[in-house]
């Protein structure tokens, strides 16, 4: 009997949450073979077995946080089971040297094989493998009916909304009931055609310090506390320092519609910007760095990985591109745009999640102008880009309308004094109003 203990997953992470399993009880899998789905504080980790086997107990229903170190999946030695021929004990053998592995277990160094056995197929809904309770439906139509839910976020809203499942028709493929099924079963119970925005669990519980009712609690996932360590660390240990400049982008946005082509739609603004801004720390490496406060050390980096900061559904992610610096303006752009459908999806590795040394922040997106962001610790600085709006600005002599943006510099004074920070800033403002000229000299 071999018990898989969850492994550290990079970072020094401490625990994950379940999202989903991919195996059941009973099934028989090989070495390599994916087993869960878990939530990290970084992203969703899909996990293969260090051991082959049949499956004897799962140690957690999706939903569940398991600490580094807790059994995650027990399994039976392979010996335990029907033994197979020499020739078909060869054959599997072989196609589980995948070399699908995380760091400390998993196939040897010799596989070369990148195939590997799937386990005992289940019921599935768009490719989705369903909970062990979703395929064991009874055949006999007299038999109570089970939900059928993947997600353990729909399964805890009903919970704490008091919806029974088993009464839900679902909307989704296959009949699968997702979110919005609960939510109208909460608006149908409530006499309300319109669906809340959000329907969260009232407590009885009451403030002592300001005598309201508590309306909803929910405990920090592990994606929420990293950010909270992150952003708690950068405010108590860096002094830092916000400098900011309005900015004429009207020639950057017009070389951005020049790029585009009927069958080329060009780089992006942000593959333009984050250009530049790779120039500026090239020419201003004290931006690039960290304080190494053991040694009590500056330190620059020999090149530069673009931080991007995104806002997804888990929160927000900051990955990075590695040796952006040895990148074109196109290649960074479907580095950026690869990024970002990662964040989106979740699949972020932990080295792009970490790697940063530099942060371009977006923010104009959400429709705002400034912002005094938080550096992204161990990093130095966040260069932030407010909204590009059109403005009254003055052009040799004369008013004119112009689109136009705020550039926002925060950074650790104690890498350097504003001089240098002005002086990044400013070079990176004169790239944005005279792009053409920028490029000549890149």
């Amino acid at each position: 009997m071999n018990t898989f203990l969850l492994p550290d997953l990079g970072e020094g992470l401490t625990e994950a949450e379940i999202v989903r399993w991919l195996v059941k009880v009973g099934d028989v899998i090989t070495v390599d073979t994916p087993i869960a789905e878990v939530e990290t504080a970084k992203s969703v980790v899909e996990l293969p077995s260090p051991y082959a086997g049949t499956i004897e107990e799962l140690h957690g229903d999706p939903g569940t946080t398991i600490p580094v170190g807790k059994p995650l999946i027990t399994i039976a030695e392979a010996s335990r089971t029907a033994q197979p021929s020499a020739g078909e004990a060869y054959r599997q053998e072989e196609r589980a040297g995948s070399g699908n592995v995380l760091i400390g277990y998993g196939t040897g160094a010799g596989a070369t094989s990148g195939r590997r056995r799937k386990p005992r197929p289940s019921a599935t809904v768009s490719g989705t493998s369903l909970p062990p309770s979703a395929n064991n439906v009874p055949e006999s139509g007299d038999a109570p009916r089970v939900p059928l839910v993947i997600s353990p976020l729909v399964r805890r809203l009903a919970r704490d909304a008091g919806v029974d499942l088993k009464g839900l028709t679902g909307s989704g493929e296959g009949g699968l009931i997702v979110r919005r099924d609960v939510e109208l079963a909460i608006a149908r119970r409530l006499g309300t055609e319109e669906v809340p925005a959000e329907v969260r669990p009232v407590t009885v519980a009451q403030s002592s310090r300001t005598g309201l009712a508590e309306l909803w609690r929910e405990p920090m996932s592990g994606f929420r506390k990293a950010v909270v360590a992150t952003l708690s660390r950068s405010r108590a240990e860096i002094p830092e320092a916000t400098t900011w400049v309005d900015v004429d982008a009207t020639a950057l946005v017009e070389l951005r519609e020049s790029l585009r082509s009927a069958t080329d739609g060009g780089p992006g603004l942000l593959a333009l910007m984050g250009r530049f801004v790779v120039a500026g720390l090239l020419k201003y490496p004290e931006l690039n760095g960290y304080v190494d406060t053991e040694r009590e050390e500056l330190v620059q980096y020999d090149g530069v990985n673009l931080g991007l900061a995104a806002q997804t559904d888990r929160g927000l992610v900051v990955p990075a591109v590695a040796n952006a610096h040895r990148l074109t303006t196109r290649a960074l752009d479907e580095e950026i745009r690869r990024l970002t459908e990662s964040a989106r999806a979740g699949r972020l590795t932990p080295y792009e999640l970490s790697c940063g040394t530099f942060t371009l922040n977006n923010y104009g997106s959400f429709g705002v102008d400034g912002s005094a962001a938080i550096i992204n610790h161990p990093q130095v600085a966040i260069l932030g880009v407010g909204r590009i709006i059109d403005r009254p600005w003055v052009v040799n002599g004369e008013l004119a309308i112009r689109k136009l943006t705020q550039l926002s510099l925060v950074f650790d004074h104690r890498v350097c004094d504003g001089g240098t920070a002005a002086a990044f800033l400013r070079f990176v403002a004169d790239a944005f109003e005279s792009p053409a000229s920028a490029f000549a000299d890149l």
